[in-house]
């Protein structure tokens, strides 16, 4: 029994199954998905054998220990105990695709220097069977001198065999058979072990074969580095002189060996059987059936947004209104009940109305991502990729940023070229994200009364989501042709095999959305509205000495009382009728006033001259403003700003237009202070805010995580100027063209 916990480190290249194994074993939900490049930094989780706790780590995928990308880095630096705070592995667990054992297991002869033992793991044994591939396990196993493991992670298969062999690896020594390099190459390794007694064997060997790789970086950091750079130079022309040229000589060897070791362990059909992948790829990666495919893809996703969204928005939206009614019948009038219902529960609801929509995107990208059609758009894209001197590996991360921008620049890690990576991290952003989607709903679905066409909805929301994929490529070939410029990178991917998606799967991919867009509503966005709220509602004081929510409270009661009398006085209804009409429109002058004298009114119409260009009066700019830290935030304002409490909450229903919610309703009535005849929100108006939010970075958390991959705030900076002056000068556009089209 062992009296610690053990740590395994999970190896393998992208698409391994690698990310689904470590989420079989230890029951976590990380994400998961059918394309290289999930998996940007190390996640862990434990699972227990016969009492002894295994702790494992899922390091991100990588084809070789020869880092150069970040991700990369990250998996050799834990793995050779590196990473400060971390301990290094007491188990390496190599995770191989079985249906292309050889070229997975280059990065295995990698792992079995490392002087640690070794345990494969032969994913997907289903997949090679299918392509007729027979594996006799016992034969390689012995000839490895490793414990092979053949499983199906996504099915569970195998894994009890598997954490047996994890805890028995632990008194086994490390790997004695290995690839053996000419004389000549480790003559050069002894050399530099001298020149850098601090660096271990395998990062030496690492230095030698590695040509501006990260551990030639680390050889050559410090006040010796020209001494050095002569000493690398020089081996390695004697390493050429002798017929070893770096870096050629390791894949001579590694896959030489790999040969001898596979010879009679692996039967394969004389003819490659064509599957079913085979026949589909041939219309989904072909330059034009394969683009128009994807463009219906992406169209039928946004349509599915508005056509099946439609009962469960009216669902939350009815609650919503519910909730705010019984907390006004509940407390008497004054702050707090202006706090809870015109505050929390009008802004934050607002924006809760749009979980369903939500909820149906992240389905539709996850099904997308298991199934395996992520890596034939990356395909797709990699020749409009290249005309902006990146390559299709950006597409991955751009495409990831429809969810959310954060884990789409993270992903970015999987670029080996620093330019290119920075060229995407800066572009991500401008991918229209799940944050701005309540935006476009909103609208849309404001502006797009009964009887439009059924799909004329999803046909602007996919209008709008297409400014990002236009707009990214076009600010990323700037980009390379000025700050970044650089030549235009390789693009080599694999293409995993298509696979039914797993219904567990994706439904946990939704629920974790889901559940994140409600944990930020009732955090980030709760704060933030209560903060809205006390702009509004502050300074109380009248002209008269009386507060503001005390008059309007005092023409309520006699709103009421005079309904009452309507019903009951048949006789004097005209009269009574002109009076109530009277009253109303004295509440809504003191209701203009209270929010002109408000702080956010006074600072409002402080930025209205900047704004109204765009079409916008104070109450949109104030709610644009407040939305920086986070897109959703501008939603549950304009509830606030614009008073959605006041709507009737049967009004949509009476509308016959799921879009019509109680915003929406309030939306359609607004109209200029200035000119009470002339509605706010023309369409466009509408346009102009969207496309403004299409291009705007407006997300603290995107703008914090830029930071955190560029290592300074100078490249979130220039994020965050560029893309708000992208974004008014195209929403200035939009307006003034549109209301010029329109003749308004």
């Amino acid at each position: 029994m062992h009296d610690r916990m053990i740590v395994v480190a999970l190896v393998g290249n992208p698409n391994t199954g690698k990310s689904t194994l470590f989420n079989a074993l230890s029951g976590l939900r990380q994400r998961v998905g059918n394309y290289p490049g999930v998996t940007v930094e190390m996640k862990k989780g434990r699972t227990t054998v016969d009492g002894v706790v295994l702790e494992l780590i899922d390091l991100p995928g990588t084809y070789s220990l020869a880092a150069r990308s970040p991700d990369e880095m990250i998996a050799v630096d834990l793995l050779l105990g590196l990473v400060p705070g971390e301990r290094p592995p007491d188990v390496v667990l190599s995770i191989v695709d079985a249906s292309n054992l050889e070229r997975h297991l280059y990065l295995t002869t990698q792992l079995m220097e490392l002087g640690l033992p070794v345990v494969i793991a032969l994913n997907m044994m289903d997949v090679a069977e299918k392509q007729g591939i027979v594996i006799d396990i016992p034969q390689l196993q012995e000839r490895l001198g490793l414990p092979v493991v053949p499983i199906q992670a996504n099915r569970g298969k195998g894994l009890d065999r598997l954490r047996s062999e994890l805890l028995a690896a632990v008194h086994r020594p490390a790997p004695q058979v290995r690839p053996n390099f000419p004389e000549a190459f480790e003559t050069e390794v002894q050399h530099l072990a001298h020149v850098d007694a601090s660096l271990p064997d395998f990062l030496v060997r690492r230095v030698l074969l590695d040509v501006d790789g990260s551990a030639q970086s680390r050889f050559l950091d410090g006040a010796l580095r020209g001494q050095r750079a002569q000493v690398l130079r020089e081996a390695r022309q004697r390493l050429e002189e002798a017929g070893c040229a770096v870096p050629l000589i390791e894949a001579r060897v590694r896959f030489t060996w790999l040969r001898q070791m596979l010879a009679g362990c692996i039967r394969r059909p004389s003819q490659r059987p064509t599957s079913w992948t085979d026949r589909i790829d041939r219309l989904l990666t072909h330059r034009v059936w394969g683009t128009i495919f994807f463009l219906v893809v992406m169209f039928f996703l946004f349509q599915a947004i508005y056509s099946w969204a439609g009962p469960l928005m009216d669902l939350v939206d009815h609650g919503v209104s519910t909730v705010g009614d019984r907390i006004a019948e509940l407390l008497p009038e004054g702050v707090l009940q202006s706090l809870l219902v015109d505050g929390v529960v009008a802004g934050v609801g607002s924006v809760l109305v749009f979980l369903p929509q939500i909820m149906i995107l992240f389905a539709f990208l996850a099904i997308l991502e298991d199934c395996g059609y992520m890596a034939r758009a990356a395909f797709l894209m990699d020749r409009l990729m290249a005309q902006c001197g990146l390559s299709g590996k950006s597409f991955i991360p751009m495409l990831s940023s429809l969810a959310c921008a954060v884990p789409g620049i993270m992903a970015t890690r999987v670029i080996e070229n620093r330019r290119d990576r920075l060229a995407t991290i800066l572009v991500a952003p401008l991918m229209s994200c799940s944050a701005r989607l309540p935006v476009y709903l909103l609208l849309i679905g404001t502006l797009i009364r009964p009887g439009r066409p059924a799909w004329l909805a999803g046909a602007v929301l996919f209008v709008m989501y297409l400014i990002g994929f236009v707009t990214a490529p076009l600010v990323a070939l700037l980009l390379k042709r000025t700050l970044l410029r650089g030549e235009r990178p390789i693009f080599v991917m694999e293409m995993p095999n298509y696979r039914w998606p797993s219904l567990k799967m994706v439904l946990r991919r939704v629920f974790d959305a889901g559940w994140s867009f409600v944990r930020r509503a009732g955090t980030v966005i709760l704060a933030t509205m209560v903060l809205v709220w006390a702009a509004l509602y502050f300074p109380r004081g009248g002209d008269k000495g009386d507060s503001f929510d005390q008059q309007v409270a005092e023409l309520d009661r006699q709103m009421a009382g005079l309904e009452r009398r309507l019903r009951e006085d048949e006789l004097n209804r005209p009269r009574l009728q002109l009076e109530l009409e009277r009253i109303e429109s004295t509440k809504n002058q003191i209701d203009g006033q209270w929010r002109r004298q408000s702080w956010l009114g006074r600072a409002g119409r402080l930025i209205e001259p900047i704004v109204r260009p765009l079409g916008w009066d104070w109450r949109i700019g104030m709610a644009v403003l407040a939305s920086f830290p986070a897109r959703e935030v501008v939603v549950g304002t304009l509830g606030i700003v614009y008073n959605v409490g006041a709507v009737d909450a049967s009004a949509t229903e009476q509308a016959g237009d799921w879009g019509a919610t109680n915003l929406g309703l309030a939306l359609r009535e607004a109209v200029w202070e200035d000119d009470p005849s002339r509605p706010v929100f023309t369409i466009p108006t509408a346009l102009s805010i969207m496309v403004f939010f299409a291009l705007c970075c407006q997300c603290a958390s995107t703008l914090a995580v830029i930071r955190r991959e560029t290592g300074g705030w100078a490249w979130p900076t220039f994020t965050f100027v560029y893309m708000t002056a992208l974004a008014y000068l195209a929403a200035l556009i939009t307006y003034q063209i549109g209301t010029w089209i329109a003749g308004l």
